[in-house]
């Protein structure tokens, strides 16, 4: 069984202007330690095919079909509570802008460390943890970038931290 299947999602908007079919019949299948690529231009629907999977569907838009199936789950049918369950835990999404995903009034190392607690964490188990992860992307001179601000780090280091981010619930 792979670990995602999905099975000609649809992912439809209705608009002023008519229904628009944002992602509409992708299917593909993951295996535990595959790497998938989604390719293609501006606008294809790549983006909204991650945002489907995770049920985070931005409002007009809507579920139109299909299916997606984490280890056999079907995720399309599932109750936001078990939702909320899954994401960060077993399926992390890192967002290409990550100047739009960072709070900016917020050090990059309080942010990681806040996803942690919010699992249970203590403050200083948080904060080793964050340490650890920074470490683990790249981040170079981690103990001083933890108190750094978004925009004091490159857009490459931001990104990083969105990995580290995205990586801390263990997914």
């Amino acid at each position: 069984m792979a670990l995602l299947e999905v099975r000609d999602l649809k992912t439809h908007f209705h608009t002023g202007s008519g229904l628009i079919r944002a992602v509409d019949g992708i299917s593909f299948s993951l295996e535990k330690g595959e790497i998938l690529a989604l390719v293609g231009e501006s606008g294809s629907g790549k983006s909204m095919t991650a945002l489907s999977i995770l049920g985070l569907i931005p409002a007009p838009g809507f579920h139109a079909g299909g299916e997606i199936l984490f280890q056999g789950e079907n995720l399309a049918l599932l109750p936001e509570a078990r939702m909320q369950s899954i994401r960060g835990r077993e399926i992390s999404l890192v967002f290409q802008d990550p100047m739009n995903a960072l709070n900016p009034v917020m050090a990059c190392g309080e942010q990681v460390a806040e996803s942690l607690r919010l699992r249970g964490s203590s403050r200083s188990q948080a904060r080793e943890r964050a340490l650890s992860l920074f470490r683990d992307v790249g981040i170079p001179d981690p103990e001083r970038r933890l108190g750094e601000y978004p925009h004091e780090m490159s857009g490459g280091m931001r990104q990083r931290v969105m990995i580290a981010m995205a990586l801390s619930g263990g997914p």
